[in-house]
């Protein structure tokens, strides 16, 4: 068994999570990939299914219920790894959004740090093919969380990166039911509340080129309570 576990959550990704298993599992690396998928209407899991044949005992699929969220979705997955005792544990989105050829620069960057983050934003800004509207929400949420947490990093919503398995070990996965920006938020600031070494390292992050986005106004409310509820629990040492 490897000793790295690629988390991927879907919902109707089925026109991308094919193509984007092939081309990782093209790259010969050491790891696996678990799909984590949320019941999609549009035939993902079968798909997955179907990859299976080809990739024995390299690609896992977990089937859930219906539409639980990204966060959930991760904390699934993440047990799925530490029951396995995978080493590393990464993450990403499966609409080619994150660049799979940049894998390997995260396997790299962990063998000095405990978290590796794919930031858009510690370089200038990496982005292509949003909207400006879309740019200044995400370049303005990230601001706004390193200055109300104190945590010191760019881009503590992206969703590209990389655990040691004793992070996610020593964080309470239970107590966590945020979803989207959010999750991404809080998985950051209890790992840096608990001292663990955090690194970024600059990617470039393209818009999905096929399916649709799962942006909503609930996601974007979450994350601006989520930056005080964090902050606030931290002060009674509740992280």
């Amino acid at each position: 068994m490897a000793d790295i576990l690629l988390i991927i959550p879907t919902y109707d990704e089925k026109e991308n999570i094919e193509r984007l298993v092939q081309e990782i599992f093209g790259y010969e690396l050491d790891l696996n990939i678990l799909v984590v998928d949320d019941n999609s209407p549009d035939g993902t899991g079968q798909r997955v299914k179907k990859l299976q044949n080809d990739f024995k005992d390299k690609l896992f699929l977990i089937e859930r219920s219906g539409k639980l969220g990204l966060g959930t979705a991760y904390v699934e997955g993440f047990k799925f790894a530490l029951q396995r005792d995978y080493q590393y544990i990464m993450q990403m989105d499966a609409d080619f959004s994150h660049n799979p050829k940049k894998i390997p620069d995260f396997m790299e960057a962990i063998k000095d740090v405990d978290l590796v983050i794919g930031s858009r934003y510690c370089n200038g800004v990496n982005v292509i093919n949003w909207p400006l509207s879309r740019l200044i929400l995400s370049y303005a949420a990230n601001v706004y969380t390193r200055l109300i947490t104190r945590m010191p990093l760019y881009d503590s919503t992206g969703g590209f990166k990389m655990f040691r398995r004793e992070v996610l070990a020593n964080i309470p996965l239970d107590k966590i039911h945020s979803n989207g920006y959010s999750f991404q938020i809080e998985m950051n600031f209890r790992a840096w509340k608990r001292d663990y070494r955090i690194i970024e390292i600059p990617i470039v992050f393209n818009d999905r080129e096929l399916g649709q986005s799962k942006m909503s106004k609930n996601i974007v409310y979450e994350a601006v309570w989520m930056v005080w509820k964090l902050t606030v629990a931290s002060w009674f040492g509740r992280y």
